[in-house]
């Protein structure tokens, strides 16, 4: 059973790491480097943690990192899992169930993501107010009553709370940041210039393969939300280019530092 299977996964880590976690991030592509700010007390591989898989994406390195950062105590994926890869929805939520389980009261989430909104450009930095789900959803099943209710209300998975204190740590910093919406779609695949416009038509600034499930799975746990996306390539009608990994993973290292003081400033603030 999940449950048990979270239980065994929590203890695990519980006898190999002494910190107790107040916030859970994921690192998305391009930009593992945020747990270089994290003043590390224990790395485990995902390897050698009952009930995890392995990420097989480039950029994700599979592994939890624990320590402080702005002061708290955090718990950091390096490597998320994603559906594309062949894993189930409960494999790629699992690790938000064992953060819950861990202690962990918020959470979060970062990604790299196609752009559609035209005052968009590589490099930018989106604040997720709000998500269109195109996955499966992580919650089809059969409910456990201990893990969360049977239907958890979205119309809040975003925190406002959190988004605020976001803004006001990029006003501070002078980081250019816009809020928008995220499209959360299978892939692996990127989008067509038809899906593209439809996206942006039915209401989404930015489109990606991650995130939407994990805020789900939080949002049924009982976690506060936060999350960004860069943007890593932008459609263009007129211009049609091709989109690549190579892209996105540039457009990260360029990004990245400004992302990584977003964070930390806004942990400080929790």
């Amino acid at each position: 059973m999940m449950y048990d299977k979270i239980k065994a996964t929590t203890e695990f880590i519980k006898a190999n790491v002494r910190t107790k976690p107040l916030v859970g991030i994921v690192c998305g592509s391009g930009l593992a480097n945020i747990v270089s700010l994290i003043n590390v007390e224990k790395i485990l591989d995902y390897s050698d943690i009952p009930n995890f898989t392995l990420s097989t994406v480039e950029g994700h390195k599979s592994k939890l990192i624990f320590g402080t950062l702005g002061g708290k105590s955090v718990i950091a994926m390096q490597g998320r899992f994603h559906y594309y890869e062949g894993y189930s929805m409960q494999q790629v939520t699992f690790p938000i169930r064992v953060m819950k389980e861990l202690g962990v009261e918020k959470l979060i989430l970062t990604n790299a993501a196609g752009g559609m909104n035209p005052d968009f450009n590589v490099g930018d930095i989106m604040i997720i107010e709000d998500h269109i789900n195109f996955l499966p959803n992580p919650l089809i099943g059969k409910n456990d009553d201990r893990l969360g209710v049977r239907f958890p209300a979205m119309n809040k998975a975003y925190s406002s709370s959190l988004i605020e204190k976001a803004q006001k740590v990029a006003k501070e910093n002078n980081i250019k940041v816009h809020q928008g919406i995220y499209l959360g779609n299978t892939g692996p695949s990127f989008e067509t210039p038809a899906e593209y416009k439809f996206y942006h038509k039915i209401g989404a600034d930015c489109v990606g393969m991650s995130t939407v499930p994990e805020v789900i799975v939080a949002v049924h746990s009982g976690l506060e939300v936060f999350a960004m996306s860069l943007v890593s390539n932008v459609f263009k009608d007129e211009v049609r280019a091709e989109a690549t990994m190579e892209e996105v993973l540039e457009a990260g290292k360029k990004a990245e530092s400004k992302m990584m003081l977003i964070v930390e400033k806004l942990i400080e603030k929790i």
